[in-house]
């Protein structure tokens, strides 16, 4: 008997196997046959040259609005009149709130929903003690023939000069869009969840003129080189954000009677913090695999190389362990739940003044679906001390999702898998926070996607020191944006 089951479960293993290896055999990328791009005419070394100048223009964003100097901004706005003449000669262009920027190209059918390619103008501060390590100077722009070094050249002075150079460029051409394109470009995106900025008063603004979008682009994704030898080799992955996480910053305050430290309690307020604390980081938001996650796993495990995909082909039976797996990785974790970051801390003012006041400010990104409220509701559940305070700080709430059946993202990887035809394309999650939330009340289709090629290297430099961009990287993205412009501004 034993020995017949033995041989039994040999046969059904081995029939398993033979069943799994077909299936990776045929777990392949579905092939779109997309032709070739179209060849489009890129000024590279005016490109290169606007880069430079937009970023030599120190247009520093800060939450307190008394910091901002915005005659750097007008100073800005002035070489983008110098820089594209036929732009301000031909779209309308309007200034919203102090410094934000509205560009309208009328098109031939006014009775067809606009487009719309965002951008901002403010980017980080240098970090003071710093700008000595920077290799060229943080608003010098130096092009060094390999690099374009400055802050703002990949957030995102070099998306904005694309979007100009890219419309420019059509006009200079004779194109004539038959939608509406709107240029759009916010004054204080750096400033999270800043509420009543930039972005959300040219939303306003188009709001209140009845006009409703038909798609929104904004910076996102970019393209990453993959080749990992054995793994998956000689792709190049491109992310299109379909959304993006919230941002809350909230205060949990704990009281105490505080005194001289020569005669402490069992636990000081700071004590009684600390708990609040574990209570925090030992219960989690629940992880959930959202569509995208399968959709982004399948489309890189269709590309692994075949002994890869003997795996990758049953990542749908594999769930269970897969998210197990992601929660025990911060760069995966946060795809799959709202995060929780203990940031800042503060108690009593000297060392042997017991604290009356503990606090401690924690950020939370939460995940679409996961309201401001619903992370104010897990911190009364977790938290075991229920006389603490709570208060909201600043919150932003998490987007909604964007259709991947939509005409836009099929535009878009269209145009991505005709210029590289070694293109990975999927939908992802936004970890930070765009102008383009701001957007939903006019718009369904909104997308986070910057079509520069950048290494994981060089993504590391944004809002750090020696933020720069391959110049090489400069002549697809005008093309991308021509493309763009000409695909999605007509009616089909």
């Amino acid at each position: 008997m034993g020995k017949k089951f033995a041989i039994a479960a040999g046969v059904a293993a081995g029939v398993a196997a033979g069943i799994n290896a077909v299936r990776a055999a045929k777990y392949v990328p579905e092939k779109k046959d997309y032709g070739e791009p179209s060849v489009e005419n890129v000024n590279v070394q005016r490109a290169m040259d606007n880069l430079s100048k937009a970023i030599s223009i120190p247009t520093v964003s800060y939450p307190e609005k008394e910091r901002v100097d915005f005659s750097q901004f007008e100073k800005f706005h002035k070489f983008l009149e110098e820089a594209y003449p036929l732009i301000h000669k031909n779209l309308t262009k309007e200034v919203v709130l102090e410094a934000s920027l509205i560009y309208r190209w009328e098109g031939t059918r006014s009775d067809l929903d606009p487009i719309a390619l965002l951008a901002h103008q403010d980017v980080v501060p240098i970090s003071a003690g710093t700008e000595g390590d920077w290799t060229n100077p943080p608003f010098g722009g130096v092009n060094d023939g390999e690099f374009i070094w400055g802050r703002g050249a990949l957030d995102m002075k070099n998306h904005l000069i694309a979007v100009m150079e890219a419309v420019e460029t059509l006009l200079e051409e004779g194109f004539k869009p038959e939608r509406d394109v709107y240029l759009l470009f916010g004054q204080d995106e750096e400033v999270v969840a800043s509420g009543n900025g930039g972005a959300k008063n040219i939303m306003d603004t188009l709001k209140d003129r009845g006009i409703h979008l038909d798609s929104v682009i904004d910076e996102g994704g970019a393209i990453i080189p993959l080749n990992v030898k054995g793994v998956i080799e000689n792709k190049d992955l491109i992310g299109v954000g379909i959304a993006e996480k919230g941002y809350t910053d909230i205060e949990i305050t704990v009281t105490a009677k505080g005194g001289h430290s020569s005669q402490p309690p069992v636990h000081s307020a700071l004590g009684e913090l600390a708990q609040v604390i574990r209570d925090l980081e030992g219960n989690q938001f629940k992880a959930e695999l959202m569509p995208f996650v399968s959709d982004l796993f399948s489309n890189l495990g269709r590309s692994c190389t075949y002994p890869v995909r003997l795996v990758t082909c049953n990542l749908p039976y594999m769930k269970p362990l897969l998210k197990y797996g992601m929660t025990k990785i911060p760069f995966t974790a946060c795809l799959i739940r709202t995060t929780t970051a203990v940031t800042m801390a503060e108690g009593s003012p000297a060392a042997n003044v017991l604290p009356q006041k503990a606090s401690v400010v924690v950020n939370f990104r939460q995940m679409p679906g996961t309201t401001v409220q619903d992370v104010i509701d897990h911190i009364r559940k977790v938290c075991r001390n229920k006389n603490i305070e709570i208060k909201v700080l600043k919150a932003k709430e998490a987007s909604s999702f964007s259709p991947t059946e939509s005409r836009t993202f099929k535009i878009i990887e269209e145009l991505c898998v005709q210029e590289n035809k070694n293109a990975i394309v999927a939908p992802y999650l936004v970890m930070g926070g765009t102008d383009a939330c701001y957007y939903e009340p006019v718009c369904e289709n909104i997308f986070r996607y910057s079509p520069y090629k950048v290494s994981v290297e060089l993504l590391r430099c944004t809002h750090a020191t020696n933020e720069r961009i391959p110049v090489s990287a400069i002549e697809p993205a005008v093309a991308f944006f021509k493309r763009y412009v000409k695909k999605a501004s007509a009616e089909k």
